[in-house]
């Protein structure tokens, strides 16, 4: 399925092309029922060239997020001037004969990225389908946080990290993998608010569209928020948290995940898609003993596992004491916020107010984590 290596001649940029029809050219009837019914599965209506490519076409193939080029076309497609000057990215070459030896020269000769062979590809291609379709692109940065023991206060830091992140412009989901939390909406103050909430969504399998997921759920200080009702439904199944937490971060900017202490099924799915997670510890020796435990069981499926001291001191411990303790990074100290409570019966959100403690710990945090413009996220 590897395709084989080439110099890469000049590319449309990816922006250019995100979100646009895949192209199909092929004159073999069969294949392109296969990859009309496996656009179909991915959510794409392609555009499909049987022939030469018209002047039209070629502008198609430009601009297209993803051009499949059944191996029937190929060797027509190399002898022509139809793509000549016109190599990019993003062309795959679908052929059906394992043995045949000049499928590689031929996708040398057109540019393509990945020859592939059906049936066996379709899994694989499905996706990539789906992903030129949504115009993915980088993923979502996503952050879990994990109470060290019961009102460590991981909740209100969550929706903090979201609210400073969507204040700041960052495009973002805050997910409520805690069943038993009470509603991360009800702290957001959008109870009320429609959108679909984890109840709605426990059956979701396979893949998910990004775009249609953000758009369905309620929206809150600028941020996607997908929470649970007040229904009698305590759990969702680990495939339904595979799906929905992969659409979320497909999107790209910043997932946020409020995690249970409990590791079940779906939270080890929450975790194994998490990039960073913060355990919040009170300062005091019984709630380090409790975090211990916790550290060990996430720490068996999250590798990037960070402690949140939370003030005040009432141990004479000092954060790093905390984190050596528990041998984990230390995050930082999240000191007290008062007023806080008033607040939030007031409607305002944790982190609400940009000149708190708790919105300063998360500004500071995110502008280490997350990825400048152009750039990559610090260690």
């Amino acid at each position: 399925m590897v395709g084989p290596d080439r110099p890469k001649g000049p590319d449309v940029p990816a922006g250019e092309r995100a979100g646009g029809r895949t192209l199909i050219v092929t004159e073999d009837e069969e294949l392109l029922d296969d990859l009309l019914r496996l656009c179909a599965a991915a959510g794409a209506e392609p555009e499909v060239v049987h022939g030469r490519l018209s002047p039209l076409h070629r502008a198609s193939w430009e601009s297209a997020p993803l051009v499949l080029v059944g191996d029937d076309s190929a060797a027509r497609l190399a002898r022509g001037e139809e793509v000549s000057g016109a190599r990019r990215g993003g062309v795959l070459l679908i052929g059906r004969d394992l043995d045949d030896q000049g499928v590689w020269r031929r996708a040398v000769e057109i540019g393509a990225d990945h020859v592939l062979f059906l049936p066996d590809a379709e899994p694989w291609l499905v996706d990539r389908i789906a992903d030129a379709t949504e115009g993915v692109g980088q993923q979502a940065l996503t952050v879990g946080v994990i109470g060290g023991r019961g009102g460590a206060g991981a909740s209100t830091l969550a929706c903090a990290l979201a609210v400073t992140a969507a204040r700041g412009g960052q495009r973002t989901v805050l997910v409520d993998a805690d069943p038993l939390g009470g509603g991360l909406d009800v702290l957001l103050g959008g109870e009320r608010t429609d959108g679909l909430r984890w109840p709605d969504l426990a059956g979701s399998r396979g893949r998910v569209n990004g775009g249609a997921l953000e758009e369905s759920l309620p929206h809150l200080h600028d941020l996607a928020v997908l929470s649970w009702d007040r229904s009698d439904t305590v759990s969702v199944p680990a495939e339904a948290m595979r799906s929905v937490l992969g659409a979320a971060r497909r999107c790209g900017g910043l997932v946020v995940v409020d995690m249970p202490r409990r590791v079940d099924d779906a939270a080890a799915e929450a975790l194994s898609q998490t990039d960073i997670g913060l355990l919040v510890v009170p300062s005091e020796l019984r709630a380090v003993a409790a975090a211990r435990r916790v550290a060990s069981t996430v720490g068996m499926v999250l590798g990037d596992l960070r402690v949140v001291v939370r003030g005040p001191v009432a141990s004479g411990l000092r954060d790093e004491d905390i984190a050596g303790m528990l041998r984990l990074r230390l995050a930082g100290e999240l000191p007290p916020e008062p007023g806080l409570v008033a607040a939030l019966h007031g409607g305002e959100p944790p982190g609400g107010s940009a000149r708190g403690p708790l919105a300063r710990f998360c500004s500071a945090f995110l502008s280490e984590v997350l990825p400048a413009p152009g750039g990559s996220a610090a260690a």
